[in-house]
């Protein structure tokens, strides 16, 4: 099994990203915007389906979603990888921000450089859009 591990380091507060990676039906208005361009909820809230901005689509089972450890798990049923299973976690930083890991299990091994690839992107826009400044109260 390939396992590919990926810390993104984001300048805002561990619970400020928790706030955003928990709200599971937003990932392409809040997490991933660009990279993530649909989310929806399936009746229940046990699932949902992903739209990526290159066309594919996934439909993610919410494994976990624990708030005392700060992590998801969720695992995607269909397509191309035989077995999909990923977390995030987030841990605060001595400095304030947050550094929060993603860990995707896949099989078989030869779907983990395309795997590597979109993880590599949604990194990307996870850390643009975490690390942006948030708009301040008015009267602040």
């Amino acid at each position: 099994m390939a396992t590919i591990r990926k810390e993104i380091l984001i300048n805002a507060p561990a619970d400020e990203v928790w706030d955003v990676i928990r709200d599971v039906g937003a990932i392409h208005t809040r997490f991933a915007p660009g990279f993530v361009v649909d989310t929806r909820l399936e009746e229940g809230g046990g699932a949902r389906i992903v739209t990526f901005a290159n066309g594919n689509i996934a439909r993610e089972l919410i494994v976990t979603l624990d708030n005392d450890t700060r992590r998801l798990v969720y695992a995607v049923v269909g397509g191309r990888a035989s077995h999909h299973n990923a977390s995030f976690q987030v841990f605060p930083t001595p400095e304030g921000g947050t550094s929060l890991v993603w860990i995707t299990d896949v099989l078989p091994d030869t779907v983990a450089p395309a795997f590597t690839g979109m993880i590599e992107g949604g990194a990307t826009a996870i850390k643009r859009t975490l690390s942006s400044p948030r708009p301040q109260p008015l009267g602040m």
